[in-house]
């Protein structure tokens, strides 16, 4: 009895070591995210603008060199810049990803695209997208390209 007092200290101190950190969700499938890019890719090659604006959140926004857009105002920049007569004037590619958690149905997933083909110099740069999984799917809040 004697020694109680000293066994219920310990219990105490051992209970308040524990580790209360709230467990961290699982990452997101890279599998899903992948396939939203590759899926992207494709709608751009076919020609498919508004298929490929799809992967983007309605209220998503991009940083360029020009500032701050919207959405619709992506879509007029890809438009006039990239399209001729309804059609790419180059293919799309996406590798090199790396995909960090954020929080919750957030993560920043990062890469590098290449446009080339056509005859065309081939355009490269590095892109980091703030994605989120919504109901229907991965969608992109924001896209800083380079």
């Amino acid at each position: 009895m004697k020694n109680l007092p000293l066994f219920l200290l310990a219990i105490v101190m051992i209970s308040s070591c524990r580790d209360t950190t709230p467990a961290t969700p699982p990452p997101p499938s890279s599998s899903d995210l992948l396939n939203v890019m590759q899926k992207s890719a494709q709608d751009w090659n076919k020609g498919d603008l508004a298929a490929f604006m799809d992967s983007y959140d309605d209220s998503a926004t991009m940083m360029g060199h020009h500032g701050l857009i919207g959405k619709d105002s992506m879509m007029a920049h890809y438009k006039a810049t990239y399209f001729k007569d309804g059609a790419p004037q180059q293919q799309l590619t996406f590798d090199a990803f790396h995909i960090q958690p954020l929080a919750g149905d957030y993560v920043l997933l990062m890469g590098r695209f290449t446009l080339n083909g056509n005859n065309l110099p081939t355009l490269s740069g590095w892109f980091s997208l703030v994605c989120v999984r919504r109901p229907n799917g991965w969608k992109i809040l924001h896209d800083h390209t380079s």
